[in-house]
């Protein structure tokens, strides 16, 4: 009888792979997934099946992550939300967050890679947005939620098409004065 997979191994084996994948991108194939986590291809498949459901698990641990740290980062606290929002820019767009960035900048670019992907990363941030917002803002909070991600969207990607940082910090931080001007 053979043995079944073993969990901690599973998680451990999940772990190297997502570092692997947020510090080198999907590209990876399985020998270098392995060899990052310390094991074989054939353990890979052992634990996971196939390579493409260890690539799905793998974005999904990606995502915990992201979501885990943007969340913080976006979380209001006891300051203008304003404030709140240049402390995260500077994480999303620093070293930790622009591994989370350019990985799910592919994965919205190839639907394939994940179908519902899309819809969630707009989806998954309007709350805390709309929650941050709704102080200073009131009834303006849920439209300048969506206008605060479609900024955040198209800045990243400006800066991801130019690498002109400079610009897009400069760009972020009129925008965070615009926000400050129209509280309630």
């Amino acid at each position: 009888m053979g043995r079944r997979p073993q969990r901690e191994i599973r998680e451990r084996l999940l772990a190297a792979c997502t570092d692997h994948v947020l510090a080198h991108g999907l590209g990876s194939g399985l020998p270098a997934l392995a060899a990052t986590a310390g094991t074989s291809p054939r353990m890979l498949v052992y634990h996971f099946g196939t390579r493409e459901r260890l690539l799905r698990e793998v974005l999904g641990e990606a995502r915990r992550r992201q979501l885990h740290l943007f969340r913080e980062a976006l979380a209001p606290r006891d300051e203008p939300y304003e404030r709140t929002l240049g402390r995260a820019w500077a994480t999303v767009t620093g070293p930790e967050g622009a591994s989370f960035v350019r990985l799910f900048a592919r994965v919205h670019d190839d639907p394939a890679l994940w179908p519902e992907f899309r819809r969630a990363a707009t989806t998954d941030w309007l709350d805390v947005l709309e929650e941050g917002l709704r102080t200073g803002h009131g009834d303006d909070a849920s439209a300048l939620a969506t206008t605060t991600l479609a900024v955040v969207r198209g800045l990243l990607l400006d800066r991801d098409a130019t690498g002109d940082t400079v610009r897009t910090d400069a760009a972020f931080a009129a925008f965070l004065r615009f926000l400050e001007t129209a509280r309630s």
